[in-house]
C-alpha cells in the first residue's frame, strides 16, 4: 500500500496530541494507523532500571484480555537484563517471535499472556531527556516488517510529547487530589473547632457566643455590630463553619476596600467584552460563595446603587454579571458587618431602610476591649506566642513587671487589633528582653478616673468593671501593697483576705502573684 507520508503523519498528529486524554488520543490513533499496519494494542510505558519495574501511563486494545495490573514486576532474573536493554533500545525495533527471547518468554509467561502475538517498541526522548517507550502488540507472529518501523517511526516526536503531556496532565490530578483531600482536612480541622476556643468565649464573649450558637445551624442573615477591631471577622467565620454550610466557601468582602466603578464587577462579576479590559469572564464575589457564605464587611460603605443591587440579590436570589442578561441563581448566606451607626445612616439618607430591614434579621453586637478587660491578659499571652513564632524569636518572650497592669488600664480604642499590634511593636524592640508597653501605649492610665458610663452614650458599666477599676485604683494609691498600714485593704476598709479572694475573682494579679505567673510566661 502506497503512503502518502506528509498526509500519514498530518492525520496521526491530529489524533495522537488532539486530546489531553490519552486514552481518548490513542483509541483515535489506532483507528487510524490500522489502515496502513497491523495493531490490535498501543502502550506507553516507562521502565524503573533501579526497581525494575515496568509502569504503564496510558493503553488502548482492540481485543479483550484479562484486567492486568498497571505496574508490572519484572522477574529477578531479569535484572541485569532489562537495565541494559532499557538503557541501550533502538529507535525501533520489533520482535515477531517473542517465544525466541528469553527475557520476553519469560516476563509473558509470569503474566500468562500469548506468545502468538509480534510486537513493535519505539524509543521515545524528547529535547534529549527519555521520556518512556511506545509498543504496539498484534495477534499472531511475523506481523510486523521494516517498513511498518519506518513509518511508524515518522511520528516519533508527537507520540513523545503525547506521552510527555500524559505524565505531567497524570501528576497534575495527582497534585490536585492532594489539594483536594488537604482542603477538605483543613475545613475539617476549622469547623471542628469549639467557639469555646475564640478567646473571650467563656468570659468577655459569652453572650456573643451564645447567640453564634443559635444562629448558626439557621440560614437567616447575621449583622455584626462592633467598633473596628473587635473581631466582627472571626465571628463571621464562628457561624459559618458551625452551620451546615462549613462544606462550603466563606468568601469576604471589605466593602470599604472597592472602588465604587468596581462595585458591580467585583460582587457580581462581568462577561467577557462588558466593557474595555474585560478581556476574558469574572465571577464575582457572590458566585463564588455559592452554597456557602458571603461576609460583607463595612456595609455601611457600599454605595447607593450597589445596595439597590443588593437588595435585589436578597428579593430574588440570583444575580446577573455586568455585560450579561441571563440571571445566575446563587445560594448565599449574607452575614454584613459595620461599626457605622446604621440607623443614623438611614435618617440621613445615605443608607436604605428596606436593605437594613434584610440585613438587620438577627443582630450580634460585639462589645469593645475596654469593657472586657478580664480578656486581655489571655489575649496579650495569645498574641506574644502567635507574634515571637511569626517574627522566628529563638527564645519565647516574657512581660516585665507590670506590664499586664500597663495593659489593663488602657482604653483600647482600637481594640484587639490594636493590642495585636502593640505586641508585635514591643517583640521588635525589645527581641528577647522582658517586654515593655511604656512608650507603645496612651500615656493617660484608666487607673485615675473610675467612670460609671461607657463609651459617652450614657450606658452604665457592669458593676464587676467597676470594682475592678475600684481596686485598681486603691492599688495604684497603694503602690500595690495590700495590707498594713498604707494599704489597698485600709484604704478600701476591707479585710486584706477578702481584697485577696476580690481579686482573685475578677482576674486582678497583685505583685507577688503577678511576678510569680510574669516568671513563668
Amino acid at each position: 500500500m502506497k503512503v502518502n507520508k506528509n498526509e500519514f503523519f498530518r492525520q496521526a498528529t491530529i489524533r495522537i496530541c488532539g486530546s489531553l486524554n490519552i486514552e481518548i488520543a490513542l483509541d483515535r490513533c489506532i483507528a487510524y494507523l490500522q489502515k496502513f499496519l497491523p495493531v490490535d494494542e498501543i502502550t506507553l510505558s516507562l521502565y524503573d532500571p533501579d526497581q525494575n519495574i515496568l509502569q504503564r501511563i496510558a493503553k488502548i486494545a482492540r481485543h479483550q484480555e484479562k484486567d492486568l495490573s498497571p505496574v508490572w514486576q519484572l522477574p529477578e532474573g531479569g535484572k541485569k537484563i532489562w537495565p541494559t536493554k532499557w538503557a541501550e533500545m533502538d529507535d525501533i525495533e520489533i520482535i515477531n517471535q517473542p517465544a525466541s527471547r528469553p527475557e520476553m518468554k519469560e516476563v509473558f509467561e509470569m503474566y500468562s499472556l500469548s506468545l502468538d502475538v509480534s510486537l513493535m517498541f519505539m524509543r521515545l526522548e524528547l529535547e534529549g531527556q527519555r521520556v518512556g517507550f511506545l509498543m504496539l502488540r498484534t495477534a499472531g507472529t511475523d506481523r510486523y516488517s521494516d517498513a511498518h518501523g519506518r513509518l511508524m517511526l515518522m511520528l516519533h516526536e508527537p507520540f513523545a510529547i503525547a506521552m510527555k503531556n500524559a505524565m505531567q496532565h497524570k501528576e497534575l490530578i495527582r497534585l490536585k487530589d492532594m489539594l483536594t483531600e488537604d482542603n477538605q482536612y483543613l475545613r475539617r480541622q476549622i469547623r471542628d473547632l469549639s467557639v469555646s476556643e475564640i478567646i473571650g468565649a467563656d468570659a468577655g464573649l459569652r453572650n456573643v457566643m451564645e447567640m453564634v450558637r443559635q444562629v448558626a445551624k439557621l440560614d437567616s442573615p447575621v449583622l455584626l455590630l462592633g467598633e473596628t477591631g473587635v473581631g466582627k471577622g472571626l465571628i463571621a467565620n464562628a457561624i459559618h463553619y458551625a452551620s451546615a454550610r462549613s462544606n462550603g466557601p466563606i468568601v469576604s468582602v471589605n466593602c470599604g476596600a472597592i472602588p465604587e466603578t468596581l462595585f458591580d464587577s467585583e460582587l457580581f462579576g462581568h462577561e467577557k467584552g462588558a466593557f474595555t479590559g474585560a478581556v476574558a469572564l469574572k465571577k464575582g464575589r457572590f458566585e463564588r460563595a455559592d452554597k456557602g457564605t458571603i461576609f460583607l464587611d463595612e456595609i455601611g460603605e457600599l454605595p447607593p446603587h450597589a445596595q439597590v443591587r443588593l437588595l435585589h440579590v436578597f428579593q430574588e436570589r440570583f444575580i446577573e454579571r455586568v455585560g450579561g442578561v441571563a440571571p445566575i441563581p446563587v445560594d448565599v448566606r449574607i452575614i454584613s458587618a459595620t461599626h457605622r451607626n446604621l440607623e443614623e445612616m438611614i435618617r440621613s439618607g445615605r443608607f436604605r431602610e428596606d436593605l437594613w430591614f434584610r440585613l438587620n434579621v438577627f443582630p450580634i453586637q460585639i462589645p469593645p476591649l475596654r469593657q472586657r478587660k478580664n480578656d486581655i491578659s489571655t489575649l496579650a499571652y495569645y498574641f506574644i506566642e502567635k507574634k515571637a513564632a511569626e517574627l522566628k524569636l529563638q527564645e519565647k518572650p516574657r512581660l516585665a513587671p507590670g506590664a499586664v497592669d500597663q495593659l489593663m488600664d488602657y482604653d483600647w480604642p482600637g481594640n484587639v487589633r490594636e493590642l495585636e499590634n502593640i505586641i508585635e511593636r514591643s517583640l521588635i524592640q525589645y527581641g528577647n528582653g522582658p517586654i515593655r508597653f511604656d512608650s507603645l501605649i496612651g500615656k493617660e492610665p484608666l487607673r485615675n478616673k473610675v467612670p460609671a458610663t461607657a463609651g459617652g452614650n450614657n450606658r452604665l458599666l457592669p458593676l464587676d468593671e467597676i470594682i475592678t477599676l475600684h481596686i485598681r485604683q486603691a492599688l495604684a494609691s497603694a503602690d500595690g501593697k495590700i495590707n498594713g498600714p498604707g494599704g489597698a485593704a485600709q484604704l478600701l476598709d476591707i479585710h486584706p483576705n477578702t481584697l485577696r479572694k476580690r481579686m482573685e475573682k475578677l482576674n486582678i494579679p497583685y505583685k507577688r502573684r503577678a511576678r510569680g505567673n510574669e516568671g513563668n510566661h
